[in-house]
């Protein structure tokens, strides 16, 4: 576990000019990266123990990332917009 949580542009280093545009022109993407960005920092603070949440509670938020993310994923190679 890292210090602090991993931004998409992170995770995907080739994406990020992709991403840029994306989070610029359309705004379902906009809201989608808003919602994983604060998701993903949520889920940070409850592995680094600042949040605590159940571990049901945390499976599920974890869960809803991975969704966001695929749907995210999608978006940038241009299948979901």
């Amino acid at each position: 576990m890292s210090n602090a949580p991993n931004d998409l542009a992170d995770d995907f280093p080739d994406k990020r000019d992709r991403i840029h545009q994306l989070k610029t022109s359309n705004n379902h993407f906009a809201r989608l990266y808003d919602e994983y960005d604060e998701l993903n920092r949520t889920i940070h603070r409850i592995e680094t123990r600042v949040e605590p949440r159940t571990e049901e509670a945390e499976e599920d938020l974890k869960r809803r990332r991975l969704q966001l993310k695929d749907e995210i994923m999608a978006m940038l190679d241009g299948a979901g917009g």
